[in-house]
């Protein structure tokens, strides 16, 4: 499914911008609100609060070997991966994906 924004959601904007966009998905059957998407992100993060709050068992989570750089520059050591079902958009336009 195509995401597509029309003028009515500029409105307020200055242009040309470089703001990330931020959304609200339905992850494992629990609602997340303010997730932030960065087109020049190359990672899927989840922080460990929200991880969770999800009350997933950490032992589900496989491990990660290469370090994530933070957005502050900083060396990030992952606690893990975790393949979790992902719900985008709203009936009829809804998609379910599995993401990393």
């Amino acid at each position: 499914e195509v995401i597509t924004f029309s003028e009515a959601d500029y409105e307020g904007v200055r242009l040309p911008h470089y703001d990330p966009v931020v959304v609200t998905l339905l992850v494992e059957l629990f609602t997340m609100k303010r997730i932030l998407i960065d087109s020049g992100s190359s990672a899927d993060i989840l922080y460990k609060h929200a991880f969770d709050q999800l009350r997933i068992p950490t032992d589900q989570l496989k491990p990660v070997k290469t370090p994530l750089i933070g957005f502050a520059g900083e060396t990030i050591h992952p606690l893990g991966s975790i393949n979790l079902s992902v719900v985008v958009g709203t009936t009829p336009c809804q998609t379910q994906v599995e993401m990393t």
